[in-house]
């Protein structure tokens, strides 16, 4: 999930918190409570397969660049430009970066499923 993006288990909470207080006959507050958990099944489900699809893309972006790694091979000691060693390491760099992303989405995505996940909307 993008850092801008709000929480959607964020904002099922904050909706649940302003309807608890509007006062409501038993039946219609048995109905809007059921609505919000399935509100809140949906929505978790919809964070984990978001997490999962920009994992996959992270995942699929390293494998790709992975073929630009080869070029190492053709590094001697006795290249003479010192920028083909820096591109090397911003490509690993970069290959860091985007692998410490995806195991945080994938740590959030963890966390999300049990938020709801498992309980499936009527």
């Amino acid at each position: 999930m993008p850092a801008d993006s709000p929480n959607r288990s964020d904002v099922a909470s904050r909706l649940r918190r302003v309807l608890s207080s509007v006062e409501l006959d038993c039946r219609c507050r048995t109905k809007l409570d059921e609505a919000l958990d399935r509100f809140s099944a949906l929505e978790s489900r919809h964070q984990l397969r978001n997490g999962l699809r920009e994992a996959r893309h992270r995942r699929d972006w390293i494998a790709a660049q992975l073929s630009f790694l080869a070029e190492i091979d053709e590094i001697t000691d006795r290249e003479s430009d010192p920028t083909v060693f820096m591109e090397m390491a911003l490509l690993f760099d970069e290959i860091a970066s985007q692998a410490v992303e995806a195991a945080r989405l994938l740590r959030d995505t963890a966390a999300s499923s049990t938020d709801g996940v498992n309980k499936k909307p009527s």
